[in-house]
């Protein structure tokens, strides 16, 4: 069973520490993409995606219902291709603002999660507890040291 105060903070800081390693960059630079690769921009629409997904289970999972969110990793894979095509247009404002609206709609689904909901057993794909914005910053660290800024 997660501690609702400790997921909060956790939740607090992964953004913080996000939001820290794009701080100062040029919306050209959020949105310029290397070959073969997304653009931070994409990334930061990437995680609005997901945690969207997971508060939507919070909420989900707080009214008594099973996870909508239990898939293969080859759905997974098909999930992420879908959601970056489908965003990739978005401009960089509706991003920032997709990015702050997901994560408060995360933020207020667990601070009115039931006990059920805090056991993150019952998630799927997008778990209760996540480490995503985690996996992201190396990217975007690498990318801005490439690129001097």
């Amino acid at each position: 069973m997660e501690n609702r105060e400790e997921l909060l903070q956790h939740y607090r800081q992964t953004r913080e520490a996000l939001l820290a390693a794009i701080d100062g960059m040029s919306d050209a630079l959020l949105c310029e993409t290397a070959p073969g690769e997304w653009s931070v921009k994409d990334q930061l629409a990437h995680i609005a995606v997901w945690d969207d997904i997971r508060a939507d289970e919070v909420i989900r999972i707080s009214a008594g219902h099973a996870s909508a969110w239990r898939m293969t990793s080859e759905q997974d894979e098909v999930h992420n291709v879908m959601a970056h095509d489908l965003r990739r247009g978005l401009s960089i404002d509706q991003v920032r603002w997709e990015l702050a609206t997901s994560r408060q709609r995360l933020l207020d689904a667990i601070a009115s999660a039931t006990e059920r909901a805090l056991d993150a057993s019952l998630y799927g794909e997008s778990g209760l507890r996540s480490s995503h914005e985690a996996i992201h910053i190396p990217w975007i660290t690498r990318w801005r040291a490439e690129k001097g800024v």
